[in-house]
């Protein structure tokens, strides 16, 4: 199963695209309160969006962004059109989800 949850709402020729991306963005800096031992950095870095497979939005993030990222991003496309949303962390993880619009 995605950690990645996508609502597309056609409007003309712009697609309204909020996501929801499960993730725990630990910055590196919080200890683990059972162990004392610091929680190892584990955050996305890049999010990249693609409508019928070209590439419209790329945002690089840090540890800085908040646990369960939320984005909500207006792109060119129209009813029908396949959206694709992939993320990448510094630990090499990634997920992807695709949906028509």
């Amino acid at each position: 199963m995605s950690t990645i949850r996508m609502r597309i709402s056609p409007a003309g020729d712009v697609l309204d695209v909020k996501a929801l991306i499960r993730h725990p963005m630990e910055t590196g800096n919080r200890e683990d309160k059972s162990t004392g031992e610091k929680i190892p950095a584990d955050y996305i870095q890049t999010i990249n969006v693609e409508v019928n497979g070209e590439q419209v939005m790329q945002a690089n993030l840090s540890q800085a962004v908040s646990k369960n990222p939320y984005l909500n991003i207006k792109v060119p496309g129209k009813k029908g059109d396949e959206v694709k949303m992939t993320w990448k962390s510094n630990t090499d993880k990634s997920d992807e989800a695709t949906q028509k619009a």
